[in-house]
């Protein structure tokens, strides 16, 4: 059902990259809309974009670092034995899905997936519950690898380690194998974009597909009104919001005074100084213009405006 690849001899960016020809566990949540965190149009991104993404930070290392940990942990608490894999599973009937599990139960037709959670996202794992996209990414590598079941481990920072067993849903698993299927053929294979979500990354993605306009006007739909005047909407509102914020704001000035602090049980509200220094492009252009050609930096971008009619 699946092909094994081994990824014991491959550097970090070759891994990214062999992660960029298929949809990945991590990816499964996202794609299905349940990842608070990443979006459709992010996975979008990352799969067709030709650069490799080597971003990393303190949590993502944290968690790589704290994975072994969590899974001596689940040995202990369970009794079973776990094992690394070093390999990439992709399912020979759909190529495009892809599982790098973190570990496999030996002996068992199981895997096991560990996570660790800060004390603030610890009212997500309260009871039996699950963050939705986790479980998910569960039922992503037992469609790939054809395991009977997947256990997801979560050490809570400071709080408690916690485990559950996910049994294989099998009516789950091909809704999933679905959804993944029409997102890759539909969207990263031919390019077409997904739905935008309103997040940095959709305008990402726009702004790199349509870098330059052509000097040239289309027809507007009229199915595009009802939004347009959504849009005019929430623009009142926000303006409305700013000043009742700017109001709220001024108010606190007024009482502080020349106090850069003030703090109760609640908030502790800053009105520090700041010193800013920018350059006079105007006068630099005038008075050392030679400077300023050296130094000057062109770029073109698409300015978004409406009007009514």
């Amino acid at each position: 059902m699946s092909k094994r690849i081994s990824t014991a001899d491959l550097s970090h960016e070759d891994w990214l990259r062999l992660r960029k020809t298929g949809i990945g566990g991590s990816d499964a949540g996202a794609i299905c809309g349940l990842n608070p965190y990443v979006s459709p149009m992010g996975v979008f991104y990352e799969k067709t974009r030709e650069e490799v993404e080597t971003y990393d930070n303190e949590s993502m290392r944290q968690g790589r670092d704290l994975e072994e940990y969590v899974a001596r942990r689940f040995m202990e608490e369970t009794g079973l034995k776990v094992r690394r894999s070093n390999a990439m599973y992709q399912r020979e009937e759909y190529p495009f899905m892809l599982a790098n599990v973190d570990r496999l139960i030996s002996g068992e037709n199981m895997g096991l997936e560990c996570k660790t959670a800060s004390a603030y996202n610890a009212d997500k794992w309260t009871g039996d519950s699950v963050p939705a996209h986790y479980e998910i990414q569960c039922h992503h590598y037992m469609a790939v690898t054809g395991a009977e079941a997947w256990y997801l481990a979560v050490l809570i920072m400071g709080r408690e380690f916690k485990y559950k067993r996910i049994d294989r849903d099998e009516e789950l698993i091909q809704n999933l194998i679905s959804i993944e299927r029409e997102f890759w053929e539909e969207h990263v294979l031919t390019g077409n974009m997904p739905d935008p979500d309103g997040s940095d990354i959709s305008n990402e993605v726009i702004n790199r597909y349509f870098p330059t306009a052509v000097k040239k006007s289309i027809p507007l739909p009229s199915y595009l009104n009802e939004q347009l005047k959504r849009r005019e909407e929430i623009n009142r509102l926000t303006k409305k919001l700013e000043q009742e914020q700017n109001q709220i704001e001024q108010q606190i000035k007024i009482f502080m005074g020349e106090y850069e602090e003030a703090f109760n049980e609640h908030y502790k509200v800053s009105w520090s100084n700041v010193d800013t220094v920018r350059i006079d492009s105007k006068r630099l252009k005038e008075e050392r213009p030679d400077l300023y050609r050296d130094f000057a930096k062109s770029s073109q971008s698409r300015r978004f405006t409406v009007k009514a009619a």
